[in-house]
């Protein structure tokens, strides 16, 4: 998946995954996914994927501070 915020582009396919984390079973409509890459720069961002009645029904990609993607992965 590619997004564009703020004019920079974030690409699953070209950066690397750090850590990927899933929630319940393949099919399960509550269970989704999210996982974390790291861009060539330096630069972090969160995507996410899940079933109609998971946190994220839609797919998508949020970027993340330095900071705040070392709380993610402390908490995941």
């Amino acid at each position: 998946m590619v997004k564009t915020i703020r004019k920079k582009v974030y690409d699953t396919e070209a950066s690397t995954m750090v850590k990927k984390v899933a929630y319940s079973y393949w099919g399960d409509p509550a269970g989704y996914e999210t996982t974390l890459y790291q861009t060539e720069d330096g630069s972090y961002f969160l995507y996410t994927n899940g079933g109609e009645a998971s946190p994220y029904p839609v797919e998508d990609i949020v970027s993340m501070s330095k900071a705040n993607a070392k709380k993610w992965l402390e908490e995941n």
